[in-house]
């Protein structure tokens, strides 16, 4: 019987988010860019030669049918006609919706890994096509470098990043994207900004007063970073993060992180910023 073969899904953080307009269908219009980490969710595959796409992992909360591990095999599997199916473990570590990508980099490490278990030799871009069909973020996993995001999420343009180690928290709450999405006080005229603005650290996160104000633990995690250095909440939130310059100094904020914070638990970690996927030569670019 062939072994598994084990891949790592990196977590993102949004270095900034700024809601720059919404599309006639809904979809809002962003900017953003997107650091990989060092932190990782771990998949294990194994091939099938029955065409079976088989979750062996329970994953509390995510029915099977739901995960987005299945439905990226599955949709491989339409797209190629490919007769292959695989066992699946996952090893969860990104807290689920945390803001920090786990469900999408699952996703892409799946449509990455399999089309090198399967042999299916898609590029990337194919695979980035396919990606977002799952997910808005699935696609900068696949891309599989720091990115510059415009559009809905989907434009990427590769941007070089100084190295940097975080700090992040992320408060025990369930935030509602759509609900924040959806709310009247959300700012979605941004001006668009630039890279340089970018660098000049003139830029801000559209949906951290929002989630704030649903959620008072995330704005208490930024005021508890922020006597560190100035902290930002990450995608829709919940989680929240500050960058510093090595590890002893992140490593030592992080023996100060309290177990709860405005009475709730509070997950902790350390991460270093990727240049890279840990995946990115696994596949070709056009």
């Amino acid at each position: 019987m062939t072994d598994f073969h084990t891949y790592p899904a990196p977590a993102k953080i949004n270095l900034f988010l700024h809601i720059t307009g919404q599309r006639a269908d809904g979809y809002h219009l962003l900017q953003t860019v997107f650091r990989l980490l060092d932190f990782s969710d771990t998949l294990q595959l194994r091939v099938r030669e029955d065409g079976e796409v088989n979750r062996i992992t329970d994953v509390p909360g995510v029915p099977a049918e739901r995960d987005l591990c299945v439905r990226a095999a599955r949709l491989l599997q339409q797209h190629t006609g490919c007769k292959r199916g695989v066992d699946i473990k996952i090893e969860k570590r990104i807290p689920m919706g945390g803001g920090l990508g786990g469900g999408s980099s699952d996703a892409a490490t799946m449509l990455l890994a399999l089309n090198h278990l399967w042999d299916l030799q898609l590029d990337r871009q194919t695979l980035i096509t396919l990606g977002l069909q799952l997910g808005a973020d699935v696609p900068v996993f696949v891309f599989g470098q720091n990115a510059w995001a415009e559009g809905v999420g989907e434009k990427l343009s590769p941007i070089s990043l100084n190295p940097a180690w975080y700090v992040l928290l992320t408060p025990q709450v369930n935030v509602s994207t759509a609900e924040v999405f959806a709310s009247k006080e959300l700012t979605r005229d941004t001006k668009l900004t630039t890279i340089a603005d970018f660098s000049r650290g003139m830029v801000h996160n559209d949906l951290e007063t929002v989630v704030c104000q649903q959620h008072p633990t995330v704005g208490a995690s930024l005021s508890w970073l922020n006597q560190f250095s100035p902290a930002r909440m990450s995608g829709s939130g919940a989680s929240v993060f500050i960058s510093v310059d090595s590890q002893a100094e992140a490593e030592a904020i992080l023996a100060q992180v309290p177990s709860k914070i405005a009475g709730l638990p509070v997950f902790s970690c350390v991460a270093k910023g990727l240049e890279k996927h840990p995946l990115y030569d696994l596949v070709k670019n056009v």
